[in-house]
């Protein structure tokens, strides 16, 4: 497999990559995964690394990539030494080693497309010569209906639909952190501190509104990005009932998703599925998100998380100050959450994606291979 996005710093499709591979292995496949990350970081024994990332501004956010000729030596290294049945390119579209993964190979290829978007200056550009790469993938996966719907429109081709996974049995159960609820009332939030479609600036005012007239209200943040400047958008009066963790091991990611009341989820665009969602749902958190269509979805349009207007701090303050004040509600919601989220958990979503690896390699005889100027190498 191929993951577009550096190793070093955590992400959806980074997250989604690292599960599936996992949970491959764990059903006795050979899994050996690609991505950009430094020489000296700390990797799992089947990542290799591509190279260090280069940030680049990417679908609202600051993707960090990794393209050029050390990237594509290495590709074709790894190629060559692994003699791989199958090659799964995430995201094959984004310019990174996915991209050049696909000019490199030839034989079965699976892409798996994560994004939503209405529009891409970088993908419009690049669409001619993305095409020649696209048209070598075998089968297409999209995450979700917003993914697809981004496919057929902006690049072509169908997809097979197989949502994200999240390993619920990691989240299920967990210690809160010391000094953290849930108490009845903290508000939790993990993400992208820095990125403002991941919707924070939305969530502190919605807190600055609410805090005032309870006293013990509380946020819990995590996630990377600076401390001080989260700190500083808040009225320096309620700045002591912030908690900012900066980013977080997985353990304690679980127990922040345990330390909570209430998970929001303030995203306003460029979410295909919602990554942090499924989590907090398998950990049986009390869901708040905005409505953008993917989260709709992942909560059966409210019936496992309540929902809330996006971009707008009032309507988030509101259906927070219901959901705080209804310790029934938030139990059931709970209860919906953790049996809605089993249809994610990876032992179902990763036979699903072995099923495309057999549809693929089913008619197709060598296995990938490394390709250069039409020859097989």
């Amino acid at each position: 497999m191929v993951c577009p996005y550096t190793w070093d710093v955590p992400g959806g499709v980074m997250a989604h990559v690292r599960d599936l591979a996992e949970a491959l292995i764990a059903d006795g496949h050979h899994v050996s995964v690609l991505a950009p990350a430094a020489d000296d970081a700390p990797l799992p024994y089947y990542v290799t690394s591509a190279g260090r990332a280069v940030p680049v501004p990417y679908n609202g956010s600051v993707a960090r990539l990794a393209f050029g000729f050390l990237s594509a030596g290495r590709v074709r290294k790894w190629l060559r030494e692994g003699r791989f049945d199958v090659l799964h390119v995430h995201e094959p579209a984004v310019p990174s080693v996915g991209l050049l993964a696909v000019w490199a190979a030839r034989g079965p290829i699976v892409g798996t497309f994560h994004a939503s978007y209405q529009r891409s200056r970088v993908v419009a550009v690049t669409a001619p010569v993305l095409q020649t790469a696209l048209e070598k993938i075998t089968g297409r996966i999209a995450v979700s209906e917003a993914a697809r719907k981004t496919l057929v429109e902006h690049i072509g081709g169908d997809a097979v639909l197989i949502p994200n996974g999240v390993t619920v049995g990691r989240y299920a159960e967990a210690e809160p952190l010391p000094g953290w609820g849930p108490d009845g009332g903290v508000i939790g939030f993990l993400g992208r501190m820095d990125e403002p479609r991941k919707g924070l600036p939305v969530l502190l005012e919605a807190f600055t509104l609410l805090a005032p007239e309870r006293p013990g209200l509380r946020l819990l943040v995590a996630g990377p990005g600076d401390a001080e400047e989260v700190l500083g958008k808040v009225p320096p009066a309620l700045r002591d009932r912030v908690g900012v963790l900066g980013m977080v091991s997985e353990d304690d990611k679980a127990r922040a998703y345990h330390s909570v009341d209430v998970f929001c989820a303030p995203n306003t665009h460029g979410e295909s599925f919602g990554i942090v969602l499924a989590e907090a749902m398998a950990a049986g958190a009390t869901v708040l998100a905005s409505d953008i269509p993917a989260f709709r979805k992942v909560l059966g349009e409210g019936q496992a998380g309540a929902l809330f207007t996006t971009g707008d701090a009032a309507s988030l303050a509101r259906e927070a100050a219901a959901l705080l004040d209804a310790p029934e509600r938030r139990a059931k919601l709970s209860d919906e959450a953790r049996v809605a989220v089993r249809q994610y958990d990876w032992s179902t979503v990763a036979r699903d994606v072995v099923r495309v690896y057999e549809t693929v390699t089913a008619t197709a005889a060598g296995g990938v291979q490394e390709e250069r100027g039409g020859a097989v190498l």
